[in-house]
């Protein structure tokens, strides 16, 4: 008979978990930033708050966004009116049209993942799913489960209402999945759809604004397992260290409240200068085992939560313009995508990366890191390595 140690050690993989396939999917309904204000003070009915409408076109203006892709439409607006108010009941309407919604568009990212992949549907023994986007029970990973017909025993983990930072924590718990249960492969999808913060202006909630000239939809997904199988799976990154860490004293920095009305945004103005100031000791106790202090030398995966929070991380780090291309990147054709963003940018990254051949010195290559932001102030950080073959 085996001992319990026997046991524990022959259920643990040998080595680190990688990310085998990244995909990811959008909404078919587009918008461009240059008339977006236009568009937003017209659907909420809200023309003539000319002031709160030239304040809304500068922050469209100095957002760096060219496009989002939004699953809310006009056609939705007009049979939904509530929702295009600031504070009216709606919670009901917009559960009605986000809860089937965010599973499907998470399917659509995660059907392309596992093409890429390659292997048969029944070898996935994890499932992480991630939304900011609405309630239910069962939940979106049950719903993703059905759609994709993956076996019923698949060991499943929703992530709600966690934000922007959730796509770092998903990453984390299947990092930790993966290297602790020998043949999983792990599915992590993250899909999320402004449709439950979207509401008109208010000279009472001005932040409001932030988030309606900021966020769009997508969905991400990605496998993660451990020993990679030669000539077979191919490698991308491997995931060699994680960490959680909430920033004394900023619970009331970046808040989300689900109320009647939806899903209510505030962020305070001090934001960008406190992820600036707190990035670079997360980096001395992430790549101190590596003695690596040039952050130059590394490839960066940073959540694009505004453009000021880029600027002010690469000013007080002394990052290279090209350091956070791939972050401006899917910050400008798609917005902040909340937790579906890092895995946007490190697929837009490994792509650019191999198309240039840059196996030396480019982005996407040896070490990196990947940062999460969000509300808490939480910061999710993991270190990276590049096995691109």
């Amino acid at each position: 008979m085996a001992s319990v140690d026997e046991i524990h050690k022959a259920q643990r993989t040998e080595g680190p978990a990688t990310i085998l396939a990244i995909a990811t999917a959008t909404p078919l309904n587009c918008v461009e930033q240059s008339t977006y204000s236009d568009y937003y003070f017209r659907v909420t009915k809200s023309e003539h708050k000319t002031e709160l409408k030239k304040k809304f076109d500068l922050l469209c203006k100095k957002s760096m966004i060219k496009k989002r892709h939004m699953q809310l439409t006009e056609e939705m607006l007009k049979e939904h009116p509530n929702i295009g108010e600031h504070n009216a009941p709606s919670l009901n309407a917009r559960q009605d049209l986000v809860v089937m919604e965010v599973a499907r568009l998470g399917k659509e990212a995660a059907t392309k993942a596992m093409e890429e992949w390659g292997e048969p549907k029944c070898k996935v023994t994890h499932l992480i799913f991630c939304t900011t986007s609405g309630n239910d029970m069962p939940g979106a990973d049950f719903q993703l489960t059905k759609l994709l017909g993956l076996n019923l025993n698949v060991k499943r983990y929703m992530i709600y209402q966690q934000g922007c930072y959730a796509g770092g924590t998903a990453l984390r718990l299947a990092k930790d999945l993966a290297e602790n249960n020998k043949g999983a492969r792990v599915l992590v999808v993250c899909s999320e759809i402004t449709i439950f913060t979207f509401r008109g202006p208010s000279e009472a909630h001005v932040d409001n604004l932030v988030g309606q000239a900021l966020f769009g939809d997508g969905a991400s997904a990605a496998i993660i397992g451990s020993d990679v199988i030669p000539n077979v799976e191919k490698p991308l990154f491997q995931l060699v260290w994680t960490s959680q860490t909430i920033v004394p004293n900023t619970e009331e920095v970046i808040a989300l409240h689900l109320l009647e009305a939806g899903l209510t945004f505030h962020v305070l103005k001090d934001l960008p200068d406190l992820i600036s100031n707190n990035i670079e000791n997360v980096l001395v106790e992430a790549f101190q085992p590596l003695s690596l202090s040039d952050y130059n030398s590394i490839f960066w995966i940073v959540h694009p939560g505004g453009r000021a929070i880029l600027d002010q991380v690469e000013e007080k780090l002394g990052l290279k313009p090209e350091k956070l291309r791939a972050s401006r990147h899917v910050l400008a054709e798609y917005g902040n995508m909340a937790s579906a963003c890092v895995l946007f940018i490190m697929d837009e990254m490994r792509n650019k990366s191999k198309e240039a051949e840059l196996s030396t010195t480019g982005e996407g290559f040896d070490w990196g890191v990947l940062f999460g932001f969000g509300p808490g102030l939480t910061i999710e950080t993991i270190v990276l390595r590049s096995v691109m073959l």
